[in-house]
């Protein structure tokens, strides 16, 4: 998306605040969520909606470490 409007990470990171790293979790898929004030700025920047940004992987969503502690007691 930021390609196709001739954008770069770092255009990204300045105009919403977000770090670079932030940034490149997202887009490399390391990242465990996403704050919802963080895609609101994204989709704001970019002049887009949620869906246009959100793919699904397929991958169930992961348990947090208090499910799984949990789980063990």
């Amino acid at each position: 998306m930021l390609a196709g409007q001739g954008r770069s990470f770092y255009w990204l990171a300045k105009q919403t605040g977000i770090s670079h790293t932030t940034l490149w979790r997202l887009k490399k898929g390391k990242s465990f969520g996403i704050n919802l004030d963080t895609l609101e700025k994204m989709c704001r920047a970019l002049a887009c909606q949620p869906g246009d940004i959100l793919t699904s992987n397929g991958k169930r969503p992961r348990k947090s470490r208090n499910q799984n502690a949990k789980g063990k007691q």
